[in-house]
């Protein structure tokens, strides 16, 4: 049995950033189920949503957020957010994280994108590739520290509490057991604080832009133990995902439209503007319902955005990751609208928890898009999500020394081996994936 002071279970933007400052304090240990840097955050094209521009404000940023949320959104959580959001910005940026910027009257200033749902331009970006570029980021200062231990390859795959041992006092979180994928075994790892960031479940559709490891593993585990979940029902469709079979999971960021993409039907008509004022730039759940009122009008099997009214030269600058994507596919979004439909994207709801990401169930902790903080509502803002987890990351790891429960009577006795029974390795895969793709086909229709 191994043990840590603080165990981290995920290696995003939110898993990496709560494991560097809590290290400070403690032995870390990060448990991934794939390689460090394969995480949702790594997907992630558009940028952070954050106030740093003299002509955006918090009350605005406040206002869109409760706006896309559909009404829903826990106001303190998102006052909290927005904020606290630049400080944690300025942390990212001082780890080495350089945004994209661009010349203003002889000086260099923060080039700011915007996408739909913000009245403001404020989305801080490298490129296209914003997310890659803060996972490699942390990555690497999570690798510096002499206190972080990163376990690849390794599957979490049940947290131990103090009921299921037989405990009658008051439940805590104990532990977890780990799948090491590459020896078969499954591992036994103490702790008494235990942080779930382990995304979302957008795999659980058929068609997602999320990464087949989206598969939902955080809340499953933490419902099994007793924790509180909240909000389920809201999950987030990205109104552009590429029409391609080839590419089933590729994004089209929302910052396409906010440099002026225009969504339209097969006869070129702007069919989004006569939903909403802001047309293409409505939120995203309202451009998603109204592409798939859309097709099914028409029959069609994609719409089109289009943005050639831009020139080649700002595409491949601004966009080189879609565009490269896009050419690889016979798609030249310089001289042609790109195919796109909507696909499962972000996990509203979640473990519920505060704003310094703790849970119902003492000694767990649950951070980013695992987590039901109240910030999103019935739909999240655009680039609302990577600032969340930045920012309940901080909060948390202060949290976790500041109000580290007392010890509990099962953290000195020894913690079960896992049992695996009669188990055996299946020898017919073909029908697990034959279950796996009904599960998908009937939550997608």
């Amino acid at each position: 049995m191994k043990e840590f002071d603080f165990v981290v279970i995920g290696s995003g933007i939110a898993g990496l950033t709560f494991a560097i400052k809590a290290a400070k304090h403690g032995r870390v240990v990060i448990i991934t189920k794939r390689k460090g840097v394969d995480s949702n955050t790594a997907w992630a094209q558009g940028g952070v949503a954050c106030v740093t521009s003299g002509e955006d404000s918090f009350d605005l940023h406040i206002r869109d957020t409760l706006e896309a949320g559909a009404g829903l959104c826990d106001p303190f959580a998102v006052e909290t957010v927005v904020k606290e959001g630049p400080e944690r910005i300025r942390e990212l940026m001082e780890l080495g994280l350089h945004f994209d910027e661009r010349d203003v009257a002889g000086h260099r200033e923060l080039d700011l994108g915007r996408e739909g749902g913000h009245s403001k331009r404020r989305v801080l970006h490298v490129h296209d590739l914003t997310g890659f570029e803060i996972e490699t980021t942390l990555l690497r200062a999570a690798q510096q520290s002499p206190n972080i231990e990163l376990l690849e390859n390794h599957m979490a795959v049940d947290l131990i509490t103090a009921a299921k041992l037989g405990f009658a006092t008051e439940d805590h979180c104990l532990g977890v057991y780990v799948l090491d994928e590459v020896s078969g075994k499954v591992e036994t790892i103490r702790t008494d604080r235990l942080l779930l960031a382990t995304g979302g479940c957008g795999k659980v559709y058929l068609y997602t832009t999320n990464p087949a490891i989206a598969t939902g593993d955080g809340v499953a585990m933490a419902w099994r133990a007793g924790a509180v979940i909240a909000n389920m029902e809201f999950i987030q469709f990205h109104p552009t995902c590429l029409f391609h079979p080839q590419a089933t999971s590729f994004l089209i960021s929302e910052a396409v439209r906010g440099e002026g993409g225009i969504l339209r039907n097969s006869k070129g008509e702007d069919f989004v503007a006569q939903v909403h004022p802001r047309g293409s730039l409505a939120p995203r759940d309202i451009v998603a319902r109204a592409i798939d009122a859309e097709m099914k009008k028409t029959g069609a099997q994609c719409v089109y955005l289009d943005i050639t009214q831009q020139p080649r030269e700002f595409l491949q600058e601004r966009f080189p990751h879609i565009y490269e994507t896009c050419l690889r596919y016979g798609i030249d979004m310089a001289k042609e609208p790109i195919p796109v439909v909507p696909a499962a994207h972000y996990q509203c709801g979640g473990i519920k928890t505060n704003m310094d990401g703790a849970t119902s169930l003492p000694g767990l902790y649950a951070i980013g898009e695992v987590a039901s903080t109240g910030l999103h509502g019935a739909n999240r803002l655009a680039s609302n999500s990577l600032l969340e987890g930045l920012v309940i990351a901080h909060r948390a790891s202060e949290a976790v020394i500041r109000d580290r429960p007392p010890a509990h009577p099962a953290g000195s006795v020894s913690l079960p081996e896992w049992k695996s029974g009669d188990v055996q390795d299946v020898d017919e895969l073909v029908v697990i994936y034959h279950n796996w793709d009904e599960i998908r086909r009937l939550m997608w229709d």
